[in-house]
């Protein structure tokens, strides 16, 4: 299998929502990546949207100008699944979440590739057995889930199936360090894998709350954001529950527990929303009202404070 010092050009399918910034990640530290999209406006339109991603960066003082000319230099928009499956010793599929889509899309990577060409999936939950199961050569494919916005927040879970090869799984965690990202390393193929297993049961508790009338959505999400959300950059679930003791967890957890939300099924209340369109951002209505503006807005400010929160913990690190 390739190793680490031989990967020089990324392949990445998908330049939508995730793919264009996971190319950006890879393209800003000099690696050569070869971007596919079926869909040619979407294809076309990802050097400006890259250019549009680094202009914060360029506000914020973290690259120079001709870093961004660089960073686009490096991009080469694939107009063949065929042509961008040459030359590359990595490939990183960043599709929709559509098993049999990711399915025939590593058909063909397995196909069109060299057999050292390492393959990874940018699912978000979809066990990676199922998407290599028809794949003669299992052991090089590996999940990556990357969390969006890719190109800022740095957690890479990469996702070890009970065929990815030791050198494989291994390989892809220092590539992801090498292009300062955070690898964490998933042991075991389970579904959601870390990060969308404890954001989803917070989810579950947090609609729980609005369907029962307990407390409105902005309250909720104020609670969050306010009080232990302010601490999770720099402590972990765990190590919290150390600071705080295991004995006085364990006691919480006796009188909590039982209360706590714990069903198996997506929410009714979530069904009734989704039935009537209610969706978010998409239909301008969920739990909160939406326009273009405050869509915007709310984007811009979520990359600025996230870019903030990594210059602090970059300083912290820098002072041990």
């Amino acid at each position: 299998m390739v190793k680490l010092e031989q990967i020089q050009t990324i392949g990445v399918i998908g330049a939508g929502l995730m793919g264009h910034g996971i190319a950006q990640v890879f393209a800003i530290k000099g690696y050569q990546v070869k971007l596919y999209d079926n869909d040619s406006v979407i294809l076309k339109s990802a050097p400006e949207r890259i250019r549009n991603n680094l202009q914060i960066f360029l506000k914020m003082g973290l690259v120079a100008p001709s870093e961004i000319e660089d960073c686009l230099n490096h991009i080469q928009l694939s107009s063949t699944f065929k042509e961008m499956c040459e030359g590359i010793e990595v490939a990183i599929e960043a599709v929709s979440e559509d098993l049999d889509l990711k399915r025939a899309i590593f058909l063909d990577l397995e196909r069109l590739t060299q057999p050292q060409t390492i393959l990874c999936s940018n699912t978000s939950g979809i066990s990676i057995r199922l998407i290599n199961e028809k794949l003669q050569y299992k052991e090089r494919v590996v999940g990556t889930h990357f969390w969006n916005p890719p190109h800022i927040v740095p957690c890479v879970e990469v996702i070890k199936s009970q065929f990815t090869g030791e050198e494989v799984f291994y390989t892809v965690v220092e590539l992801m360090e090498r292009v300062g990202k955070q690898p964490v390393r998933v042991l075991r193929d389970v579904p959601g894998f870390l990060g969308n297993r404890l954001q989803h049961a917070l989810w579950r508790e947090a609609i729980s709350l609005v369907e029962k009338g307990i407390a409105e959505p902005e309250d909720i999400d104020r609670v969050v954001k306010y009080g232990f959300g302010l601490r999770l950059p720099f402590l972990g679930p765990l190590e919290t529950a150390d600071l705080a003791g295991l004995d006085l967890t364990y006691e919480i957890h006796q009188y909590l527990f039982p209360d706590l939300e714990n069903c198996s099924t997506p929410s009714p209340f979530l069904k009734t929303l989704v039935d009537q369109k209610t969706i978010g951002i998409k239909t301008k209505k969920g739990f909160y009202h939406w326009t273009d503006e405050s869509i915007r807005e709310t984007i811009q400010k979520r990359d600025k404070a996230l870019l903030k929160i990594m210059e602090v913990i970059k300083g912290l690190n820098q002072e041990k």
